[in-house]
């Protein structure tokens, strides 16, 4: 009988550590979900950075607030590199315009945490000066890690560290600042363009990369083909890679593409519409079974993916590259 008293009173004393030891746990948690993300990032010494941008931009009362957030939060380490790279002494010497359209470029307007994104493209709270209406486009790519905009080598940045609850969203703590993405830095983000990015960059005397990623002559609209659609044009072409293209052809192909002058959304697409090019020469808009353009050579693409906004233009996806006339 004895032994028996002593087994009960063994085992109410274990349900009694772990029922204390389950509140604690839950308290911790309730406690960091209830700190917002202004809250939490103030309480981390390796983003006091963001903490002073946010002050000067007069955001911290939007992240101090309820609604539903996704940070991409860069580190100290990261804004001295930043402020480095674009030759500012400090952040007092960013102009606010400026620091407000970088830091609402790091939001997202929902929670989505790390095992929730996949590849793709999402949208931030900044504008560039492109579109007033259209919020720019955020390139994340899943693989090991998750990379955003194709890293920090291409203006970007790499999640270091995910999913940091708090009451108004998630902080994902990132590697770098991610600047406004240009037509030129999302098409080298996403690996579905590499062919046209090496097209662009092929003859560099063209300066036709320099010019889709400045904003003399911008808005642009371009219509980017895929990589599928660029090996099914040399095959097409009978040319054997785009060293067999000649210069003036490629650069002719490569301008008829582009739309200079206007950020044209999908929306304002219209079934007829005669569309005037970069080359000076013209295509037609289609809307009857999907959004297609045929070129001057009556060859159809159709348009795969629209309204990937860049800070100097907008990108829609095609899956047949357009022929002008030469």
């Amino acid at each position: 009988m004895k032994t028996i008293k002593i087994k009960l009173i063994a085992v109410l004393a274990l349900i009694a550590f772990v029922s204390i030891s389950c509140n604690n746990n839950d308290s911790d948690d309730s406690s960091q979900q209830s700190q917002t993300i202004v809250s939490i990032a103030k309480a981390n010494p390796n983003l006091s950075s963001l903490v002073a941008a946010l002050e000067k931009a007069n955001l911290s009362t939007t992240l101090n607030s309820s609604g539903t957030y996704t940070v991409f939060a860069p580190t100290n380490t990261a804004f001295s590199a930043f402020l480095s790279a674009k030759g500012y002494e400090n952040l007092n010497a960013v102009p606010v315009a400026a620091l407000k359209e970088i830091l609402l470029n790091h939001v997202l307007n929902t929670k989505v945490k790390s095992t929730e994104i996949a590849t793709g493209y999402v949208k931030t709270l900044a504008k560039g000066s492109a579109s007033t209406s259209n919020t720019l486009s955020m390139y994340l790519e899943k693989g090991s890690g998750i990379d955003i905009n194709g890293g920090k080598t291409n203006g970007g940045a790499t999640v270091t560290n995910a999913d940091i609850e708090a009451s108004n969203g998630i902080i994902h703590v990132v590697d770098g600042v991610i600047g406004l993405p240009t037509i030129v830095n999302h098409a080298i983000a996403n690996k579905n363009f590499t062919t046209l990015v090496a097209a662009l960059t092929y003859n560099p005397s063209s300066g036709f990369a320099g010019i889709l990623s400045g904003t003399a002559s911008s808005p642009f609209t371009v219509f980017a083909p895929t990589n599928t659609a660029f090996t099914s044009f040399l095959t097409e072409t009978g040319y054997s890679g785009l060293a067999a293209i000649p210069a003036n052809v490629l650069e002719t192909t490569l301008k008829y593409h582009v739309v200079a002058g206007a950020n044209v959304l999908s929306t304002s697409l219209t079934n007829g519409q005669v569309v005037n090019t970069f080359a000076g020469q013209n295509f037609t808009i289609g809307l009857t079974g999907g959004a297609k353009i045929t070129d001057t050579n009556g060859r159809i693409s159709n348009i795969t993916a629209t309204d990937v906004q860049c800070s100097n233009g907008i990108i829609h996806v095609i899956d047949k590259v357009l022929l002008p006339k030469f």
